[in-house]
């Protein structure tokens, strides 16, 4: 099997008593050409796998992602070819539900600006209490039901729900009010996107969207970049319409230097570490792991 990126020891431990275990990091990296004419699994992160790879390699039966998107896994031809694809949907969960909170509270209470230390920093931070502000979550998967449950027992928020999805009672059950995307954005103090990009969703939240927000909103994405209008982001901040932004993930990753949004200090910028803790890694590459041994024993 071929690993291309580092993954936690504990998987490779799980490995290797199975597998020749190739990896295309470290000493000795293997190149996926090397070891294409009889790779059985592949064991995913951050690489793209498309579908000229899997045509290369006629013994390829499973391409095993350590994480939740698949928008690095060319899946129609992985289909065609009949190689199964799977994925780690709740390692990560906790992690960057945390890390969404983070976000929060650091554009909130002025962390981004503080930590510039540009000029006279105490006096121009006015930061906002979450306690009893309204928290709107777009999407109301596994992630942003973690987010609900830290925002409303931990912080004492309201919590709104938008998830075409999914049936309004079992939103309800989980902790949120649901609501039509148009009632939580005009309501919703603080909005947190918890969506995967799919061709239905980018560019979901636009500059009209933004705008609907009332003044002095707050924009959290930790899901995927593309679902949130960057350049329209830019014009909501600029124009003093929000209060900030908590970015994880962006439309070009990492996000250039030289990007305007950089310039922004409400807007505070991670460079996709939602789910980079030691216990979301080791779970989701043990998990990973043990899918690969799965499929191949079956």
């Amino acid at each position: 099997m071929w690993i291309p990126r580092p993954v936690h020891e504990d998987a490779l431990a799980r490995l290797r008593p199975y597998a020749e275990v190739a990896t295309g990091y470290g000493p000795g990296a293997t190149s996926f050409d090397e070891v294409s004419d009889r790779v059985a699994a592949v064991l995913l992160r951050t690489v793209r796998v498309d579908g000229t790879m899997m045509r290369r390699a006629p013994r390829l039966r499973i391409v095993a992602r350590h994480g939740v998107g698949l928008d690095t896994v060319d899946v129609d031809t992985a289909k065609e070819l009949g190689i199964a694809v799977t994925t780690t949907p709740t390692a990560n969960s906790r992690s960057v539900a945390e890390h969404a909170v983070a976000l929060l509270l650091a554009v909130r209470r002025g962390i981004g600006v503080a930590v510039r230390n540009e000029g006279d920093t105490r006096t121009a931070i006015r930061g906002r209490e979450l306690s009893g502000a309204t928290l709107g979550l777009v999407g109301f998967g596994r992630i942003a039901r973690e987010v609900a449950t830290i925002a409303g027992h931990g912080f004492g928020m309201r919590v709104m729900a938008h998830d075409p999805m999914m049936p309004a009672a079992d939103i309800t059950a989980a902790g949120a009010e649901p609501a039509h995307l148009a009632t939580l954005l005009s309501r919703a103090d603080n909005l947190s996107l918890h969506v995967p990009l799919v061709e239905g969703t980018r560019h979901l939240i636009g500059l009209p969207e933004l705008l609907a927000l009332p003044e002095g909103a707050v924009v959290v994405n930790t899901s995927r970049g593309g679902i949130l209008d960057e350049s329209a982001l830019l014009d909501a901040v600029r124009r003093g319409h929000l209060a900030g932004a908590g970015l994880d993930v962006t439309a070009v990753e990492p996000l250039p230097d030289d990007h305007p949004l950089r310039d922004e200090p409400s807007v505070v910028i991670t460079p996709h570490t939602g789910a980079q803790t030691e216990e979301a890694l080791r779970r989701m590459a043990t998990e990973a792991a043990d899918h690969i041994l799965a499929h191949l024993a079956a």
